[in-house]
């Protein structure tokens, strides 16, 4: 990524990134609001590729922009009608909601530089200024293995909880 052609690159895919990210969650219309986490999927692949993991930018077309956005857009299209727009926030929402974005924000970067990131528990900021090389088999073994501090139960749990959705999604539109 030494290029000046792969850092404009970067910055324009980043800041299409950051636009298409605040329309997705300011849009009114839910399929248009779809459509924005779409590009928001494929600028994440473009980022992959650029890197030169274009495994996990092929898998990252393939799963999330293609798989799981046709599961949003079929749970849309089952419980609401195209042209449904969303009411309004009311302000007193509103404001908790900012709170508890900045909650989040706060308890996961709080997380993710505490928390240990190596099985001899170094943390976060010492593996990068140790600077050991990470690869992709590291980072495959560490995201599917049931060792402590690794993600196989978490990376199950959200399976599971986009299979609740979807059952929750038919459940409802069969109600109407």
């Amino acid at each position: 990524m030494d290029s000046v052609g792969n850092i404009i690159l970067y910055f324009i895919v980043a800041i299409s990134m950051l636009v298409f990210s605040v329309m997705a969650v300011t849009s009114k219309k839910i399929l248009r609001a779809a459509t924005y986490l779409l590009f928001v999927l494929l600028s994440t692949a473009v980022f992959y590729f650029q890197l030169g993991y274009q495994f996990l930018g092929a898998v990252q077309i393939a799963v999330y922009a293609g798989g799981i956005m046709v599961l949003f857009v079929f749970s849309i299209l089952l419980t609401h009608r195209p042209d449904d727009t969303s009411g309004s926030i009311e302000s007193h929402r509103r404001v908790a909601g900012v709170c508890g974005s900045i909650l989040g924000a706060a308890l996961l970067l709080f997380a993710l530089f505490s928390m240990p990131v190596t099985p001899e528990g170094g943390s976060l900021i010492g593996v990068l200024q140790a600077g050991p090389d990470i690869t992709m088999k590291m980072i495959g073994e560490t995201l599917l293995s049931t060792e402590k501090y690794h993600y196989l139960l978490p990376f199950e749990a959200v399976s599971v909880l986009l299979l609740a959705c979807i059952i929750g999604g038919v459940v409802v539109a069969r109600k109407r």
